[in-house]
């Protein structure tokens, strides 16, 4: 059996059952068990944590990927079904947890799932930092082996929901006035993390739909895509709410929408909360996706703390909040990280954060967000590219007089230019990063008015190759 298929590049994902399955889920844990033991330094291996999601097979797989653990000499601790953020939280709160493991597809549809490994103080475990060698160690195992494999780590369960509880309220102040928020938990973790974490909190009323865990999904659990916001955006309009909120598959994500039900840019949002984390650490970083808007860093700037550009992915944001010791996060993909949280993402910490920015504020949703809507934005659009290093290299050349960086594909930066920049005046920046799995570049542009904008995307369009539909 050929395992190699379900190895990605942030975590072990593909279709159930094939390619992956129970004996698949067997490998990993006995090669994810010798890898965790092994790096955590600990003698007796340690323990790992498990917990799932609430996709109808990953009970099954929870039990096969618990019997691998166990066989390579790991103490095993069973947190049950739950969002992928309180995993992060536990491993942190385990006395000798030398990492955990979730079960679950995040927002992929419900034949998918898989595995997302964390290390000790919930480091990710991706391709560059382990997972090949988990891989490796899986694949390599023989059927002979897997046969006479043999549990002699121990098992228990723990209920540490109260214990989550207190710690996410930690991020919520009280709300001064009360706010009605519609949620959509797309038939995933959300149904079971907003009761258990935000029921009965003072001044707040939640409106929900799809909190019902039913083994499938009403609609795909991924907030990203337009169409599945659609349910939130109706739903705050039609019972007046104060906010919308649509958690992905797997509950560490949230997408949302202000009181008139426009989706609100995860980059406008990282704006708006900088002044709340900046208020509780003077001249401390903010980390930002490098799509991110120019008001991003002109509003950390503003208030005094100091701005960090990322790679996109929660491998590179996650490395980079530790390594500044910053205090606070955001990707465009809705994923918000928290110094005070292990430097780890958290949808349920973000949602709090919004509340309290939203429960001390005199102004609706939509005015909060309003001053750092200022430049338009082309959104990602997606080319078809064979040639991906040829085209990049190209841009390099064509625009040469501008700011260039190759943090993440290329960025090039013709914000102040006061000359000419490859034909055109200044006043805009753009992104294009390459797909590691598709044959595609990613294209993101800004500029500080929609005639600029026009200018640059039919400028730089038509080097990119044929545009994606549907990407």
């Amino acid at each position: 059996m050929s395992l190699d298929k379900i190895f990605k590049a942030y975590d072990v994902r593909a279709v159930y059952p094939d390619p992956l399955n129970e004996a698949a889920a067997l490998r990993v844990g006995y090669a994810a068990g010798q890898f965790l033991g092994r790096s955590s330094g600990v003698a007796s291996g340690g323990t790992v944590l498990v917990s799932r999601d609430m996709r109808p097979h990953s009970p099954r797989l929870c039990e096969a990927l618990v019997k691998g653990l166990r066989s390579s000499g790991v103490n095993v601790v069973d947190l049950g079904m739950c969002d992928t953020s309180f995993m992060y939280f536990a491993v942190n709160h385990v006395p000798k947890a030398v990492g955990g493991i979730q079960v679950t597809a995040s927002h992929n549809p419900i034949q998918y799932n898989g595995f997302k490994i964390s290390g000790m103080q919930a480091k990710p475990i991706g391709a560059d930092s382990g997972l090949k060698d988990i891989q490796k160690v899986a694949v390599g195992l023989s059927d002979a082996a897997l046969a006479v494999l043999s549990p002699t780590g121990s098992y228990s369960q723990l209920d540490l929901w109260d214990e989550y509880r207190k710690h996410v309220l930690k991020f919520l102040s009280p709300l001064k006035r009360p706010i009605k928020v519609f949620i959509d938990a797309c038939n995933g973790m959300g149904g079971k993390l907003v009761p258990k974490i935000f029921e009965g909190v003072e001044n707040l009323t939640i409106i929900p739909v799809n909190f019902e865990i039913t083994g499938s999904f009403v609609h795909e659990p991924n907030p990203l895509v337009a169409e599945n916001m659609v349910p939130t955006q109706e739903g705050v309009k039609e019972h007046k709410a104060d906010l919308g909120v649509c958690f992905d598959g797997d509950a560490d994500r949230c997408i949302l929408t202000d009181e008139k039900g426009q989706t609100i840019g995860c980059d406008h949002l990282t704006a708006l909360l900088c002044e709340h984390f900046l208020n509780q650490a003077r001249n401390a970083t903010v980390i930002y996706d490098l799509r991110s808007s120019k008001a991003v860093e002109e509003r950390i700037r503003e208030l005094g703390g100091k701005p960090a550009k990322s790679r996109v992915g929660h491998v590179f944001m996650k490395a980079l909040l530790r390594q500044t010791h910053g205090i606070f996060g955001g990707e465009l993909s809705g994923h918000f990280y928290f110094r005070d949280n292990s430097f780890a993402d958290s949808g349920a910490i973000a949602f709090a954060a919004v509340l309290s920015v939203l429960g001390s504020a005199k102004k609706p949703m939509s005015e909060l967000i309003a001053p750092f809507k200022k430049y338009p934005q082309s959104g990602e659009i997606n080319f078809k590219t064979e040639d991906k290093a040829r085209v990049l290299d190209s841009l390099k050349d064509t625009f040469r007089g501008a700011k260039i960086d190759e943090l993440d594909g290329v960025t090039i930066d013709a914000w102040d230019a006061s000359n000419d920049v490859g034909g055109l005046p200044g006043g805009w920046w753009f992104n294009v990063r390459a797909s590691n799995t598709e044959p595609l570049l990613r294209l993101n542009a800004e500029a500080r008015d929609q005639g600029h904008l026009n200018a640059i995307l039919a400028k730089i369009k038509p080097m990119l190759g044929e545009e994606a539909k549907g990407h």
